[in-house]
């Protein structure tokens, strides 16, 4: 494993009101088979108070975003005596709270130096078990996951659109993947998936991968204490106002470290998602045709998954075998299909939906 602190100076800005070093901390544990692919996970370790610019006041931040620097901080402790398949990126970054600065640092470099980055993982509030209604919720997880690409021009929406494949992004498969891997006995947690970006009137790290292209979710707790965010440390009328240690579940950040734990070493052990993939509709037919390119680490073949259009997740599988290409009496008008990679050790990738040809 190696650290790496990259860093950049950030010019004035709208929450910048003096040039500023922005520095993000990177521990990257390189792939032994498949290093250009990567899987990032992801907390932020600047933090603010009610006055985004007061920079001299006292600022713990122990849930945002404290608790997702933990969450990045423990997998790098436990997988680094380990040798993934693929690369994982374990990453503390800054600026979140003036813009996202540190993620679109990362990302920006990602897309520029051709970095394959196939899922990434922003753990943001992440920290606390209790609403500010009283609810309490330890083992649920907020998964928000954005449809239509970021990335994507209008052109290349409609054309999602006109074919019902809104809910089939590539941050959706990332979700629907999370989804069935992250929630076991081992873990203890429900993975609330939530099909849009992220909370109204906010945003995380993980938006500037979705503008490059990239894969990414974001975690946060199912219900918030407004009053432990973005708020002066004081007392009033009884009420502590403030992000404090105090109100932070190590446990529940623990369950949370799983979720995350199991998702990225599953990703990073399986094959990667395969690319290209396309159904024929070339000619009116009830069977479906899928063709895509072969990856020589898919040495346990390949899957074909599919699911009622009314359906969140894969629900049927169909195992096709070492080949790129397949046909089933299956039509293409009436379900959701993907195709998936599997490894001999078992371990599949999230599908790939396909795209007309």
């Amino acid at each position: 494993m190696v650290v790496t602190v990259p860093s950049y100076l950030q010019p004035v800005a709208n929450r910048v009101p003096v040039p500023t070093v922005i520095s993000n901390v990177v521990a990257t544990l390189t792939g032994s088979k498949d290093p250009n692919r990567v899987y990032v996970v992801s907390g932020h370790y600047d933090t603010r108070i009610s006055d985004i610019l007061n920079f001299v006041d006292d600022a713990p931040g122990a849930n945002d975003d404290a608790s997702g620097v933990a969450i990045s901080l423990e997998l790098a402790r436990v997988m680094a005596g380990h040798q993934p398949a693929a690369t994982i990126m374990f990453i503390a970054v800054a600026g979140e709270e003036q813009g996202l600065l540190g993620a679109n640092f990362t990302a920006t470099t990602l897309r520029r130096n051709g970095v394959d980055v196939q899922g990434m993982l922003d753990n943001d509030i992440v920290g606390s078990s209790v609403g500010d209604d009283g609810t309490v919720a330890p083992f649920d997880i907020r998964m928000f996951v954005s449809g239509l690409p970021l990335s994507n021009t209008a052109a290349q929406n409609t054309a999602l659109a006109a074919i019902g494949g809104e809910n089939d992004s590539p941050a959706r498969q990332l979700g629907r993947f999370i989804a069935e891997v992250g929630q076991n006995y081992l873990t203890q947690m429900n993975v609330r998936t939530i099909y849009r970006p992220d909370r109204f009137l906010r945003g995380g790290d993980q938006r500037p991968f979705l503008e490059q292209g990239f894969p990414a979710v974001r975690f946060t707790e199912p219900h918030e204490n407004f009053a432990h965010q973005h708020q002066d440390i004081r007392v009033v009328n009884g009420t502590q106002y403030g992000d404090l240690i105090d109100f932070v579940d190590f446990e529940y950040i623990a369950r949370v470290a799983k979720v995350n734990g199991a998702a990225l070493w599953a990703l990073a052990q399986a094959p990667g998602t395969p690319k290209n993939v396309v159904v024929d509709t070339s000619q009116l037919t009830n069977n479906s045709t899928l063709r895509w390119t072969a990856d020589p680490l898919a040495d346990g073949g390949y899957e074909v998954v599919w699911r009622q259009t009314d359906e969140p997740l894969w629900s049927r599988v169909i195992r096709v075998g070492q080949t790129n290409s397949v046909n089933l009496k299956l039509s293409k008008d009436n379900v959701q299909m993907g195709v998936r990679a599997v490894g001999k050790n078992g371990f599949r990738s999230p599908a790939a939906f396909p795209s007309p040809g």
